[in-house]
């Protein structure tokens, strides 16, 4: 509190001496003027024009002071000044004249009028000379000031608007030992000119030499709304560089004036992925969810609690977070107690898979719209307890459905995966039985809408690659990848959920939306990108090693099963799947024997899912080589 009363003091002692100097100022451009205008002889001044200017003084002097005061010309941090702060001045003196000219008639001054012109003239002059004279004596200084080793050095990629906010303020920040060094644009015009007084010395494909020319230790990727496929290549020439690499956030904090380094973030291994960013219609979002009552399950997980984040800004009457985990329930909950204090919120503990609370929350606070994101979903943890996945992923997703169906739920959407297609592994065939289940409800309870969102992997995810490779590189490796030719579909968190709050505005009951997740990528490309990004070379720094499929892998996933056909929405990036036909009773009855099997833990229940969803294929000897291991374990 003192260290900050004693800054207010410093400002108020600069601003009355600046006040000062401006009536000095004034005083002396004006008494100046008069000698001007007699070629420097006080004796030859008229006496009626020194008691002009006497008389004059006063009021020139407090109206001056007033429209500085009022145009800020006290408030500015002159050893930053610019073309803001002379427009600022420019602004008070035109006032001034119309202040001057009143000021002149109401006294009915008679005075000659090369008087009024050079006074004005001069005064405007020495008012900028003295704001502007600090930054000119200080820039003057430190070029004469003994060379300091620069050991931070900056290639700006980007001659725009970003990158000359950039070089501003790194040149005037107090980091001595930073330097802007050269400037990176494609614009051919632009080559070879300067931006700050900093050299544009070539396009992306100049970046490798321009490194070793200047010697760049630190790049900062300065276009906010350049185009994603051009944005990949340039960062991925870059982070073969070996250098720091750093980026804006994006175009809408230049529209906010909000680039500055502080802004500035690493280069993750997203901005790497080359794919367009995914646009949803916000309006029409909020407008499906505003007022309404929504209730998400799994709501303190990866995907939950980015829906809850997205929900809370539609406005809706009340938001229900429903978890088994309450770590994670407590972490979104002050999360968004933060950041939406307005928010009607309530944090429940429950598992989907408990009937009986499931049934109370839902007649109890009677949700219009439910997000069903609870569920088990790593693949090798799954295979090892496939029971486990029915119980959560297929059963839960039953009861919660049911649950819903009867107490009025307007609409009902469950997050699927890829895996669900064609799957190889317990987790996506359970996820594929949870997409039965939604259209056998669909087809029974007409009141409420039930629908899927199938989509692929998600940066950033619980459990996911992205981590697993972070915490790797951090204890000096290896990276463990499975098979150097797995690909994968990946996408934000946010952009995943953003697609899936519009799927649930589209819905119209039985549907299973289906997500474009654009190129796939190769997962050996991502992990070597990362490494780079860590500052690393592939192999060298950080080894990567491949250590095979895991158990129910495939190399790729698809979104779409061969009897499904694709029909568009509004939103080019959401389609939907044609529902299947199949036989409700029989499929129910094969959901009992699952319900008894799983609780008692049967050994087999793998071949009991493969008569239900077809198009799951496992290794039946693999399966049986893992009972015969458990069994060996209990007798152990």
């Amino acid at each position: 509190m003192l260290e900050n009363n004693n800054k207010g003091l410093l400002w108020i002692h600069k601003a009355l001496l600046l006040a000062f100097a401006d009536v000095l100022i004034i005083l002396s451009s004006y008494l100046l003027a008069l000698l001007l205008r007699f070629d420097f002889v006080y004796t030859s001044i008229p006496k009626m024009y020194i008691q002009g200017y006497l008389v004059a003084m006063p009021y020139w002097v407090v109206s001056s002071m007033v429209v500085f005061y009022i145009c800020r010309l006290y408030h500015s941090i002159w050893r930053l000044a610019s073309v803001s702060e002379l427009r600022m001045i420019l602004n008070a003196y035109v006032i001034l004249a119309a202040v001057y000219a009143a000021g002149a008639l109401f006294m009915r001054l008679n005075m000659p009028l090369s008087w009024y012109f050079i006074g004005y003239v001069i005064s405007f002059c020495l008012t900028t000379g003295v704001r502007f004279s600090y930054r000119l004596i200080r820039f003057y200084l430190n070029s004469h000031e003994a060379p300091v080793e620069k050991n931070d050095r900056i290639m700006i990629i980007g001659a725009g608007s970003a990158g000359q906010v950039l070089i501003k303020e790194l040149r005037n920040s107090d980091k001595i030992h930073t330097e802007v060094c050269c400037v990176i644009d494609d614009n051919p015009n632009k080559k070879k000119r300067m931006l700050e007084s900093i050299p544009i010395v070539g396009n992306r494909y100049d970046i490798p030499a321009m490194v070793k020319k200047y010697n760049i230790n630190h790049i900062i990727y300065a276009i906010p709304s350049s185009a994603p496929q051009d944005r990949r290549d340039i960062l991925n020439i870059c982070k073969d560089t070996g250098c720091r690499l750093q980026t804006v956030p994006g175009v809408y904090q230049l529209v906010n004036g909000e680039v500055s380094v502080s802004k500035l973030r690493s280069v993750e291994i997203t901005d790497l992925l080359g794919r367009a960013q995914v646009k949803v219609n916000n309006d029409e979002i909020f407008a499906a969810i505003a007022g309404k009552v929504v209730l998400v399950t799994g709501g303190g997980g990866s995907i939950g609690s980015e829906l809850c984040r997205q929900i809370a800004h539609a406005d809706p009457k009340q938001l229900i977070i429903f978890d088994m985990y309450e770590n994670n329930a407590y972490e979104i909950q002050q999360e968004l107690i933060r950041s939406c204090p307005q928010l009607n919120l309530v944090t429940l503990i429950g598992s989907v898979r408990n009937t009986y609370r499931v049934n109370w929350v839902m007649k109890h606070y009677r949700p219009d719209v439910v997000f069903h994101a609870a569920a088990h979903k790593h693949v090798p943890l799954m295979e090892e307890s496939p029971n486990e996945a029915i119980k959560n992923n297929v059963l839960g997703t039953y009861n919660t459905a049911t649950a819903a169906a009867r107490s009025g739920v307007k609409k009902f959407v469950m997050i699927s995966t890829d895996k669900a297609v064609n799957p190889t592994n317990i987790m996506g065939a359970s996820k594929r039985l949870g997409e039965m289940v939604i259209q056998m409800m669909n087809r029974q309870y007409s009141s409420t809408d039930f629908v899927a969102v199938r989509f692929g992997n998600v940066l950033g995810n619980n459990g996911s690659v992205i981590p697993l490779f972070k915490k790797q590189i951090s204890e000096g490796g290896p990276v463990t990848v499975t098979d150097k030719n797995i690909i994968r579909y990946f996408m934000t968190i946010p952009e995943a959920v953003s697609l899936v709050l519009q799927a649930a505005y589209y819905a119209k009951g039985g549907e299973i939306f289906v997500l474009d997740m654009g190129e796939p990528v190769r997962i050996d490309d991502m992990a070597r990108n990362l490494i780079r990004l860590s500052g690393y070379t592939p192999d060298v720094d950080i080894m990567v090693e491949y250590t095979g499929l895991r158990p129910g892998e495939k190399l790729f996933e698809e979104l779409l099963m061969d009897e499904e056909g694709l029909t568009g929405t509004a939103n080019e990036l959401i389609h939907i799947g044609r529902p299947i036909e199949m036989d409700d009773g029989w499929f129910k009855r094969k959901l009992r024997q699952l319900d008894e099997a799983s609780y008692r833990e049967e050994e087999h229940i793998k071949a009991i899912v493969s008569e239900i969803v077809p198009t799951y294929h496992y290794d039946k000897k693999e399966e049986e080589e893992r009972i015969r291991q458990i069994g060996n374990q209990g007798r152990d």
